[in-house]
């Protein structure tokens, strides 16, 4: 073998330093392009949320030049507005309530459903998967009226304090109730599709040392399946948490109660009776934070979820 010439020994060739300089040509104007793209996506996240500390007369004189995104005028009348003329705090607490719960009960129940799919083996459980997966070309205008019939007729248990006594009684309608807007969309058929796609990457002989060990279908489930899943329980919890906090249609037929009634609905009717567009920035702004800060808790689960399907074996 010749030896390396002297003069090229730590030092790139014409050719290297050629592709070098392309590559990283390529990265600056990938985060050019990502850097414009992410501006395209926050601009108006960021108009709306500066836009809520102006009044409504700044905003409009604001809105043709940069000081849009700029806070010439800071006040907070806008929000102390929204508060006063709206249950706003019972409406955020519904919308938490009813996104928390629906997310912690559909990682349950789907993650359940997606393991006894992928990894156990019984009778029928090919057609069940074949009826989640049409499940999936349904939408849900389809069969939201039948669905609303339905929990119309469908008693609930109520507990109530009577004279120092508890007592239960049965409550005949599910409308105008958080629950109503929890259980029909525990189980969903897209988040179980998640589940399984992910379920089926994780390398099979797992289960039997597993089992060759002594445990359970439902140890393994909790002991390894679910460690090794983070990514889309991020992915599912994300998307998830975004369908009931954004939902309107449900919320908007099923429950007539203020009691009830998540933002979605509050700030229809907030926008039907007011046209001070500083409020209305203000109330949407309050609606959107909620979104950003569960998305930035969870997104390095969610990118690991949509950049891998999972383990390869």
């Amino acid at each position: 073998m010749s030896p390396i010439p002297q003069n090229c020994q730590g030092r790139d060739t014409p050719s290297t330093a050629g592709r070098n300089w392309i590559r990283h040509l390529g990265h600056v104007l990938d985060y050019v392009l990502l850097t414009g793209i992410a501006f395209v996506f926050l601009f108006p996240i960021v108009f709306m949320v500066i836009s809520s500390f102006k009044p409504s007369t700044v905003i409009f004189r604001d809105v043709r030049s940069l000081d849009a995104f700029l806070p010439t005028t800071f006040t907070l009348e806008n929000y102390d507005r929204v508060f006063a003329r709206t249950n706003f705090a019972r409406f955020m607490f519904n919308s938490a309530v009813i996104s928390t719960v629906t997310v912690l009960l559909s990682l349950i129940v789907n993650s359940m459903a997606a393991y006894a799919l992928a990894r156990l083996r019984w009778r029928g459980q090919a057609l069940v998967l074949t009826i989640i997966i049409a499940l999936l070309t349904v939408p849900f205008e389809a069969i939201a009226i039948p669905l609303l019939f339905l929990v119309n007729r469908l008693f609930w248990p109520v507990l109530a304090v009577d004279g120092g006594n508890l007592t239960i009684s049965m409550q005949e309608s599910w409308l105008n109730t958080l629950h109503v807007q929890i259980v029909p969309f525990v189980a969903d058929a897209f988040s179980i599709f998640l589940f399984y796609q992910f379920f089926l990457d994780i390398p099979r002989e797992l289960d039997e040392a597993a089992l060759v060990d002594g445990a359970s279908p439902f140890l393994i489930y909790w002991r390894l399946i679910v460690p090794l899943s983070r990514p889309v329980f991020a992915t599912v919890a994300i998307l998830q948490f975004l369908f009931r906090w954004n939902d309107y249609l449900w919320p908007a037929i099923s429950v007539q109660s203020e009691k009830a009634r998540p933002l979605t609905v509050g700030i229809a009717t907030f926008f039907g009776q007011n046209t001070d567009w500083g409020q209305i920035l203000a109330y949407a702004s309050m609606i959107t934070v909620p979104v950003l800060i569960v998305f930035l808790l969870f997104q390095r689960g969610f990118i690991r979820s949509i950049a891998s399907s999972g383990l390869k074996g």
